[in-house]
């Protein structure tokens, strides 16, 4: 079997897996739904709600401050720590434009020399 057969299988198990685990899923929140009554699934719906809002106004605080912070350390130019978190600061990375570098490359080959290529990676999606 090619390495491409072997793969496929790894996937399609998985995406078995993953069914299974969407399928007990539906199964658990059917029983805990069997058990609750029409006045106690209201009551959890109405504490949902107001959880849901004051999450959202918390994180919109959280977000802010966040972004005072960076704002702020950006131009102190450093890092800085506080109690139990730190904002670190990073300078500005060099980038090049790698089709004009190649480009160049074929009149002057030496500078691929100064090239070089990063580990692979892999990302597994949904399709």
């Amino acid at each position: 079997m090619t390495d491409g057969g072997k793969i496929k299988q790894l996937l399609d198990r998985l995406d078995d897996l993953e069914a299974q685990m969407d399928v007990m899923n539906l199964h658990f929140n059917s029983l805990r739904d069997s058990i609750l009554t029409p006045e106690i699934k209201a009551q959890l719906d109405e504490i949902e709600a107001e959880r849901k809002t004051s999450i959202e106004t918390m994180q919109a605080g959280v977000q802010s401050l966040r972004d005072e912070i960076k704002a702020a350390v950006l131009e102190a130019g450093q890092t800085v720590k506080g109690k139990y978190i730190m904002a670190i600061w990073v300078k500005g990375r060099e980038t090049w434009d790698g089709l004009a570098l190649k480009a160049y490359a074929k009149v002057d080959p030496k500078i691929l020399t100064y090239m070089k290529t990063g580990e692979p990676s892999v990302t597994i999606r949904r399709l």
